[in-house]
C-alpha cells in the first residue's frame, strides 16, 4: 500500500500537471527559468515616448502612427519547449510564483484589453500608463497583469477625471514613481548581492541566487519605510520649494546693484535660488581601465556614499550620481561652499579615493524632474574641469556672496574663456578657520 500511494506522489513530483504545463507556457514570467549558475544577461529596456492624453474606453486605439504599436518584450509569446525538472527545479519554480504573488498581490489574469476595461480607458491609454512605469509593452492577448495593477494605474485616471490633474502631470508623476523605484530596487538588491559576496564569500551568481531566498524577510520592512521616507521627503521638499522660496531669492539678491536686481526679476523661468556644486574625481577614466571590477565597484560605491553623508549632513541634497561625479545643491552659498569644502577635504584624506576636482556657484535654477537645470548648473559644471587637483573654484558672483563670512578666504584667480560664458573670473574658495562638517566616522 506505501509503494501505491508513493508512486503517484513521485510522479506528481517530477512532472508538470498538463495544467501548469499550460500555465508555464503562457505565463510571460520566468516560471521555466532554472535556478541560476551565472549571472543572467538581461536586454536593455527599450525606450518608450509616451502618448499625450487619456482616450475613453469607447475610443479604439490608433493604428496610424507607428509609435502606438506594441514592442514587445523578448520572448513573450513564444512557446519554449519545457524539459521535465528536478526537484530542485521545482521548488524553485513554486518559489518564484509565491514570491511573485505575494509583491503583486495576486495572479496576472488580465490582458490590456480587461485590464483598460477596468479603468475606464482605452487599451492606448492604459499602455500610456504602463510604459510611464517603466515597463515594456506586451501582446494585446497576454495575461500579463493583476486586478491591482488596474486598481492602481486607475488612481491617475480618477485624479484625471476629476480635475485634481491634467493628462501630462498624471504620466509625468507616474513616470517620476517608474523611474525613482526602478533605481531604487536595482540598488536595493545589489546591495544584498554585495553584502552576500563580501560577508559569505559566495560567488556572484550563488549570491544572486540566495538574495531571492532573503528577500521574503526583507520585503515588508522595506515597504514599510518606503512609505515613511516618501512622506518624509515629500515634507522636507514643500520647505524647500515653496515655503523658503522668497527667503532665498532674498539673499540671492542682496548686495546687488539696482540695474542687477531687475535683470533678475526677469529671470522668472528661473524660480529657485540655490548653490550648485560639482565634485569630480580625477583620473577616473584612467584608473578604472587598470582595476578589477570588484575594486572599481568598491572605489565608486565608497566615492558615493561618502559624499552622500556630506552632502546630507551639510543640509544639501544630492541631486545625482554619474559614476566619477556628483551634483549638488543647497539652500545658501554657506551651506554649498561647507559641503564643497567637506567633500575635498574627505576625498583628499581617503586612501582608496584619488583627489578630486571641486566647484560651487551660487545662482538661479530650474527644478524638474528631480534634477535641476540652467545656467548656474552649467558654470559649476564647465568650473570644475578648469579647477586642479584637490581645489574648489567658485565664480565672482559667489565668492562676492561668501566674502561676507569670516569662515572662507576667497583666492582670486586669473580670468579665463568659459565655453558659453566669455571672460569668467574665478577664485579659489579655502577654509579661514577649523570646523566645518563633521562626519560621524574616521
Amino acid at each position: 500500500m506505501d509503494d501505491e500511494t508513493e508512486t503517484p506522489d513521485r510522479a506528481e513530483q517530477t512532472e508538470y500537471t498538463a495544467e501548469e504545463l499550460a500555465a508555464a507556457r503562457a505565463d510571460w514570467s520566468d516560471f521555466n527559468v532554472p535556478r541560476p549558475e551565472r549571472p543572467k544577461q538581461t536586454a536593455p529596456r527599450p525606450r518608450q515616448v509616451p502618448d499625450r492624453g487619456f482616450a475613453p474606453e469607447s475610443v479604439a486605439p490608433s493604428s496610424a502612427h507607428p509609435a502606438e504599436q506594441p514592442t514587445h518584450a523578448p520572448g513573450v509569446g513564444a512557446t519554449a519547449p519545457i524539459p521535465t525538472p528536478s526537484l530542485e527545479e521545482r521548488a524553485w519554480h513554486r518559489n518564484i510564483r509565491e514570491l511573485e504573488h505575494r509583491l503583486l498581490g495576486a495572479e496576472r489574469t488580465l490582458t490590456y484589453r480587461e485590464m483598460a476595461q477596468r479603468m475606464g480607458v482605452s487599451t492606448r491609454s492604459a499602455r500610456k500608463l504602463w510604459r510611464a512605469l517603466g515597463f515594456p509593452n506586451l501582446d494585446e492577448d497576454v495575461k500579463a497583469f493583476t486586478e491591482a495593477d488596474a486598481e492602481a494605474l486607475a488612481q491617475m485616471v480618477h485624479l484625471v477625471g476629476e480635475g485634481h490633474l491634467n493628462q501630462e502631470t498624471a504620466i509625468s508623476l507616474t513616470r517620476s514613481v517608474g523611474q525613482m523605484t526602478d533605481r531604487m530596487v536595482v540598488w536595493q538588491i545589489e546591495a544584498l548581492v554585495e553584502d552576500k559576496i563580501a560577508n559569505q564569500e559566495y560567488s556572484d551568481a550563488e549570491a544572486r541566487s540566495h538574495v531571492f531566498d532573503t528577500l521574503p524577510k526583507l520585503i515588508d520592512p522595506l515597504h514599510q519605510l518606503l512609505g515613511y521616507a516618501w512622506r518624509r521627503q515629500l515634507s522636507a521638499a514643500l520647505q524647500r520649494l515653496t515655503v523658503r522660496v522668497e527667503s532665498g531669492l532674498a539673499s540671492l539678491d542682496r548686495g546687488r546693484d539696482p540695474a542687477e536686481l531687475e535683470q533678475s526679476r526677469d529671470d522668472a523661468p528661473l524660480p529657485l535660488a540655490r548653490a550648485v556644486g560639482f565634485a569630480d574625481l580625477v583620473s577616473y577614466t584612467s584608473l578604472s581601465r587598470q582595476m578589477s571590477e570588484r575594486t572599481l565597484a568598491h572605489m565608486v560605491q565608497r566615492f558615493e556614499s561618502r559624499c552622500a553623508e556630506i552632502i546630507s549632513i551639510g543640509g544639501g541634497r544630492l541631486v545625482k550620481t554619474v559614476g566619477d561625479e556628483v551634483l549638488y545643491n543647497a539652500e545658501t552659498p554657506e551651506a554649498g561652499a561647507e559641503i564643497a569644502l567637506a567633500l575635498s577635504e574627505t576625498i583628499a584624506a581617503d586612501d582608496v579615493l584619488p583627489e578630486a576636482r571641486v566647484s560651487v556657484v551660487w545662482g538661479r535654477v530650474l527644478s524638474r524632474m528631480g534634477d535641476i537645470y540652467g545656467p548656474t548648473v552649467n558654470l559649476a559644471a564647465r568650473l570644475t574641469s578648469l579647477a586642479d587637483p584637490g581645489t574648489i573654484l567658485v565664480d565672482a558672483s559667489t565668492a562676492e556672496a561668501l566674502e561676507l563670512s569670516q569662515d572662507y578666504l576667497l583666492v582670486p584667480q586669473p580670468p579665463r574663456l568659459v565655453r558659453g560664458f566669455g571672460e569668467v573670473s574665478p577664485s579659489l574658495l579655502l577654509r579661514a578657520r577649523t570646523g566645518g562638517i563633521a562626519l560621524d566616522h574616521a
